[in-house]
């Protein structure tokens, strides 16, 4: 009897003890998209035994002008793994690279300078010099693929000469510091599929875009200047707007944002429930009725402005 009282006093003070799972959220229907100003955003409830972290990132930014939140620092401090869009392991090795070059080419022979007009072209050829990419074969690649060589910085490419940096390269190199297990939400191999459904004409636009803003960062005419002054003010919902209303890009908001952050979810559930994990997308991904962050509350997750503790 007596070993019997002390179990029974054990399981009762365990109970007590014990914090159990939340569960899950319901937001109303007016609080499921996001109307906070913030960039870092804390992940709870669920059934989750530690919070996970979503971090809006930009994928050009001036090297003087960048600076991790003390709520990300934070975060690394509690997490056991980082994820981006895609692995930046995958992003930054090349020989990962060059397994994709069978499905980076245009289909019918076509080549950058079909799609390009004299000045364009020229200023295509002139990077991909700066960056080491001969002719020939890369003038053959889709040029959505070639933007993401452009914005690799991890050997001092044309961003990092330019005085130019992408937040998910700073971060990564930080998680490396911290021996941080990093991971994607979607394969390179996806998004080389994503490719497929825009014309190559709209994506040689945007390259060409996206390069003139490269350079223009450092003279402050930027096209990028809206972007990023809204990125400095933390406003998710106007940039995600603003990306809608883009020429080009606005047009395939529907292939480019809501159907990849809606595959995003059932992928960052499974990772929160194995691990806190801290995940860095672009900033237009976060706000919005399609956004990351108004999915997660509709999938019952608690997210709210991460604060520094």
């Amino acid at each position: 009897m007596k070993n019997l009282a002390i179990l029974f006093v054990s399981l009762v003070l365990g109970a007590i003890g014990c914090k159990p799972a939340e569960k899950a959220v319901a937001y109303t229907p007016e609080n499921i998209v996001p109307t906070e100003k913030s960039l870092v955003w804390k992940i709870s409830g669920k059934g989750l035994k530690k919070p996970s972290y979503l971090y809006g990132t930009i994928h050009m930014i001036p090297k003087d002008e960048f600076e991790l939140p003390g709520t990300v620092r934070e975060g690394l401090d509690n997490v056991g793994r980082v994820t981006f869009e895609i692995d930046m392991k995958e992003m930054t090795n090349l020989r990962s690279q060059m397994s994709l070059v069978t499905k980076s080419f245009m289909a019918g022979g076509k080549t950058l300078k079909d799609l390009l007009n004299a000045e364009d072209y020229k200023l295509v050829k002139a990077k991909m010099a700066e960056k080491g990419l001969p002719g020939g074969m890369f003038e053959r690649m889709k040029p959505m693929f070639l933007s993401t060589l452009f914005s690799s910085d991890e050997e001092g490419g044309p961003m990092g000469g330019a005085g130019i940096t992408s937040v998910e390269m700073e971060l990564y190199r930080m998680s490396k510091r911290r021996k941080l297990e990093s991971a994607g939400l979607e394969t390179a191999a996806y998004q080389m599929s994503v490719f497929d459904s825009i014309p190559y004409a709209a994506q040689a636009k945007m390259l060409v875009d996206g390069l003139r803003s490269m350079d223009s960062l450092t003279t402050g005419e930027s096209q990028l200047d809206e972007m990023l002054r809204l990125y400095r003010e933390q406003d998710i919902s106007a940039m995600q707007s603003m990306i809608g209303e883009e020429d080009g890009m606005g047009k395939y908001e529907d292939i480019l944002l809501k159907k990849r952050n809606q595959n995003w979810i059932p992928v960052m559930a499974r990772m929160m429930a194995e691990k806190p994990t801290l995940f860095a997308v672009g900033a237009g991904h976060l706000g919005g009725k399609y956004g990351v962050v108004a999915l997660l509350r509709k999938e019952g997750y608690r997210v709210e402005v991460a604060k520094e503790e």
